[in-house]
């Protein structure tokens, strides 16, 4: 998502009406249920004031057949251009439209003429608690197509980064779903170009980088070769079909691509962080970035360049959020992790400021939380309701691994891959008793830890909202 929260492209918001638009409750309303793909799921509902999701995901449910086995891999959110919440089945989504405006005020850095003109939207899409070990065992074709439609969005909007290999594959099935698998090259290119090339790759790869010196010869040259990269994938399918393979074979291959990616499944933030110091002119400058957490850690990405700057699992963590201290001030999510700098094994610490700290903090102790009661073997509650009190001690087994140092993260070519050194973070050496600065000083309170078992840093969140 490119900035405070636009909508996906596919959005067509002039043309959605806003769950909180009714003005009499007590008969019987009209309510649209939005679904990934440009389609929606239309209600009569009595008493909209005070429907709960529960009541709504039952209709809606039923509606698409979605059978009782995969009942929980859906939530409802309510989302617009500014802010994504899922919801809990306990929420009244009508009456949250009617707090839209407090919560754009309290969780976003809109102006009040964005947030006045503002209108969230009901959507029905996958539930981040749900694990990915549940979504494979998924047959129902119906459901499979409803998490397709929601993957293909996330990719072809560029919020899952994905190497070429990954996104050619993947437009590939893309048109092998949608067109089947027998066109031949000349049929192949035709329907190509008639849907266009961004049907089928990233927005951002099929538009290149453009700029003032691109041509109209270098982009043709560049689209060309997406074309031939893309039918060579398609073969590829074509050939290994044989018979013509079920709807659900490709659903299924494209969604297991998708599962390697480790943010599959992540709720978004939205953040910024340090640009590196680059002289005076640079300072103080800021890099916008996603932050997607889900139940097996954080990735931080960059905006603007869709690749992954930093990505950690829960046991390489810790975290901290800190409220504004002056007028001014920013809330702060305070990552930290296991790092190198000069050959000297330190403590990095980055710096993410963002009115939606808190959420990513709560968000953050939930997953670790539900994770570690699953493992366990709890019976882990999946469907979303993130003021569980689950228990906040951990044993020894999970401890985050700062017995046993990791190497450093190191650069690769792929964007999956972390970035660390292009970090502006600041490191610190931990010799039990005081630590030794290396980088730019802060505020002594975040440093003077009390002597704990617990393996993470625990943060009481009353929010109750999860961000998409």
């Amino acid at each position: 998502m490119e900035g405070d929260f636009p909508p996906d492209s596919s959005d067509d918001l002039s043309q959605r009406g806003s769950v909180a638009s009714s003005a009499t409750l007590s008969r019987a309303q009209d309510v649209l249920i939005y679904l990934f793909g440009d389609s929606a799921v239309h209600l009569t509902v009595e008493g909209l004031g005070s429907v709960s999701v529960q009541e709504l995901g039952r209709s809606v449910r039923e509606a698409l057949h979605v059978p009782d086995s995969a009942q929980d891999a859906f939530a409802f959110w309510l989302c617009s251009p500014l802010l994504d919440l899922q919801l809990k089945s306990r929420h009244q989504p009508y009456k949250l439209c009617r707090q839209w405006q407090d919560l754009l005020y309290r969780f976003t850095q809109a102006s009040e003429e964005d947030i006045s003109q503002d209108e969230p939207y009901l959507q029905f899409r996958r539930n981040v608690f749900y694990p990915k070990y549940k979504e494979q065992q998924v047959d129902d074709e119906g459901v499979l197509r409803l998490l397709y439609e929601e993957a293909r969005s996330n990719i072809l909007t560029g919020r899952y980064p994905c190497d070429p290999e990954h996104w050619t594959s993947l437009g590939a099935l893309s048109l092998a779903l949608e067109e089947g698998t027998g066109l031949d090259d000349t049929q192949f290119t035709t329907t190509v170009r008639e849907k266009k090339l961004s049907s089928f790759v990233p927005a951002h790869v099929a538009m290149g980088s453009g700029g003032l010196f691109s041509t109209l010869r270098g982009k043709s040259s560049r689209q060309a070769g997406l074309e031939q990269n893309l039918l060579e994938a398609y073969r590829k399918i074509r050939t290994s079909a044989g018979n013509a393979p079920e709807p659900t074979q490709l659903l299924h291959q494209y969604l297991n691509t998708c599962h390697t990616l480790p943010y599959y499944g992540c709720a978004f933030f939205m953040g910024e962080i340090d640009k590196p110091g680059q002289g005076i002119l640079q300072r103080g400058k800021h890099k916008a970035v996603n932050v997607g957490i889900c139940l097996e850690g954080v990735y931080v990405m960059d905006v603007k360049e869709k690749h992954v700057l930093l990505g950690l699992r829960f046991n390489e963590l810790s975290w901290d959020h800190s409220y504004p201290e002056e007028e001014g001030d920013s809330h702060i999510l305070w990552l930290e992790f296991d790092g190198e700098e000069d050959g000297t094994p330190v403590n990095k610490l980055l710096k993410i400021y963002s009115k939606q700290a808190e959420l990513m903090s709560g968000f953050i102790e939930f997953c670790v939380e539900l994770k570690s009661a699953s493992e366990g073997g709890a019976a882990a509650d999946m469907d979303g309701e993130a003021s569980s009190q689950l228990p906040a001690e951990q044993d020894g087994s999970s401890k985050n691994g700062r017995g046993g140092r990791r190497g450093m993260l190191r650069r690769q070519s792929s964007v999956l891959c972390s970035r660390v050194h292009s970090l502006n973070t600041i490191s610190y050496v931990d010799n039990g008793k005081e630590i030794k600065r290396l980088k730019p000083k802060r505020a002594a309170s975040f440093f003077t830890r009390q002597q704990s078992t617990a393996a993470y840093s625990a943060v009481q969140v009353t929010e109750s909202l999860e961000q998409g």
